[in-house]
């Protein structure tokens, strides 16, 4: 690499898929406080992402599902004032 323009602690890192528990170990200079213990035995620095390629749905071909219904229905009610005040103008 050179010197000077990439970060003093590039290290090994292990990566934790939270929706699965897939993990993998790789290089980065991610700052976290919790580590892991790792199949080499030694113990690794743990970053703890939402997504990985084993979870997109890009890479697995599989949509998954979220919850949105109760954030539609609160939009709705929250909004449903603005539908008819337009037409009661225009008719009055």
């Amino acid at each position: 690499m050179k010197p000077g323009i990439h970060p003093d602690n590039y290290r090994l890192v292990v990566f934790k898929d939270m929706s699965n528990d897939y993990a993998f170990l790789s290089r980065s200079a991610a700052a976290t406080k919790e580590t892991i213990k790792w199949e080499d035995g030694n113990e690794y620095p743990l970053v703890k992402v939402e997504v990985s390629h084993k979870s997109h749905p890009f890479y697995t071909g599989k949509a998954q599902f979220v919850d949105t219904a109760g954030r539609i229905d609160k939009f709705r009610q929250k909004y449903s004032k603005f539908d008819n005040k337009g037409e009661d103008k225009k008719e009055g």
